[in-house]
């Protein structure tokens, strides 16, 4: 069926195929339905982000790392920045009633620009270029169990926390 011949134009909700003159009924309905960007959520999370990694950049002049030396700086913002996504991620499941950007925005974009898997990686392979086998292993394992237990406690710790102030 072409999109002229439905003078009605259905949206899709029926089960039926959306039509009307502005669709491309070459195009299949999974394709057109991936083709539909809600910018309003990726403006909110490229400005968040842009918010976070300032604020990583920020910690990394504040406290810089020795070259070849355990990268402390990236090893707190990631461990930090999941506890912080433990405590926004109760608070706006249990706590609040958000609006629908806000998880993305700071979920997403602030904490997700804020800790940082790619300088992680790279702080690990900065160590084995240097010789520094056993550091690089023993950091890449302690910020995967530091970050874990951050979210976990921190999850725990707020959920404690809004039951005792409900009480």
């Amino acid at each position: 069926m072409r999109a002229q011949d439905d003078p009605v134009g259905h949206d899709g909700q029926d089960g039926r195929e959306p039509t009307g003159p502005d669709v491309d009924l070459s195009v299949p309905a999974r394709r057109r339905e991936r083709a539909r960007v809600p910018w309003s959520v990726v403006s909110v999370v490229a400005l968040g982000a842009m918010l976070g990694a300032t604020a990583r950049y920020a910690a990394s002049l504040v406290w810089p790392m020795p070259v070849d030396g355990f990268p402390w700086t990236t090893f707190a913002v990631n461990v930090t920045g999941c506890a912080a996504i433990g405590v926004f991620m109760v608070l706006i499941s249990d706590v609040w009633s958000a609006h629908r950007l806000l998880r993305p925005f700071v979920g997403t974009g602030v904490l997700g620009g804020f800790t940082t898997f790619s300088t992680y990686a790279v702080d690990i392979q900065r160590l084995l270029d240097a010789g520094r086998a056993r550091t690089g292993m023993t950091y890449l394992g302690a910020t995967l169990l530091a970050a874990l237990a951050a979210v976990w406690a921190a999850v725990w710790l707020t959920r404690r926390l809004v039951a005792w102030r409900r009480a």
